[in-house]
């Protein structure tokens, strides 16, 4: 799973170093957040494509989904594009995406952010639902608060095989896998600008800050960051192996 992608920058860092990471470490399925990917917020379809061509296999998304126009139609396609489960009825796209091996869920928080479903019972829901789902189950929730993450984490142990945080942009240290066999860490981090705020540039998010005037926030340049973590899971039980941290640097 790699965290929020923000922006070129992001974009470059994927495509340089997923081909091998999948080639090195043997990986089955690769999930990256693509919503801040376009410009630094958002998803547009040529950013989408760039993704399935540096190798990732899903797009998780979050809040920011929305934000181009064009994607919108594109959420009802084939293309595996996830946005939010917990939206209310009637919106466009899927809120997972599943095989005979395995399902991808994206939940959107409650904290801190807006109006939304209740991410556990949508949850829920969706678990009780036909057909009989794959025993790999792997939950992306994009989420402000950390307790919303951890509670999320407690209450599907034993249900999901990952419950995996984005969209803080700011990797945790809390990697675990709980007593009933669900890897959790409560935010992945992003592939993004080093030297940035949350992946955008310094002096703009700074004079945002002082002058409280609503302005687009430059993506950040330089080095970039690469935060993800590798689950392991067996694929009999459904159970977590093992979570680590897989954090690189990318000089420009």
């Amino acid at each position: 799973m790699v965290g929020d992608v923000i922006g070129r920058p992001g974009r470059k860092a994927i495509a340089q170093l997923l081909p091998q990471l999948r080639e090195q470490h043997g990986l089955d399925l690769i999930i990256a957040n693509g919503e801040n990917a376009a410009g630094g917020i958002g998803l547009t379809p040529a950013t989408a494509i760039e993704f399935f061509q540096s190798g990732v296999n899903i797009i998780t998304s979050g809040n920011h989904i929305w934000h181009h126009k064009e994607i919108i139609p594109v959420l009802d396609t084939e293309l595996r594009i996830i946005r939010p489960l917990n939206m209310p009825p009637g919106v466009p796209g899927h809120g997972y995406w599943y095989s005979d091996e395995v399902l991808v869920v994206n939940l959107v928080r409650r904290v801190f952010m807006g109006h939304f479903d209740c991410p556990f019972r949508a949850i829920d829901r969706l678990l009780e639902e036909l057909p009989p789902w794959p025993t790999t189950i792997i939950v992306d929730f994009h989420a402000e608060a950390t307790a919303e993450k951890i509670a999320l984490g407690w209450y599907l142990d034993g249900r999901v095989s990952a419950v995996l945080g984005t969209h803080t942009h700011v990797g945790t240290i809390d990697t675990r896998v709980l007593p009933r066999g669900t890897a959790f860490i409560s935010d992945v981090g992003m592939v993004g600008a080093s030297d940035s705020v949350i992946g955008d540039d310094i002096d703009s998010v700074i004079d945002r800050f002082l002058t409280l005037m609503p302005h687009r926030l430059s993506v950040g340049k330089g080095n970039t960051t690469f935060n993800s973590v590798l689950v392991e899971v067996d694929a009999d039980s459904g159970k977590a192996l093992s979570i680590y941290r897989l954090d690189l640097e990318l000089s420009k």
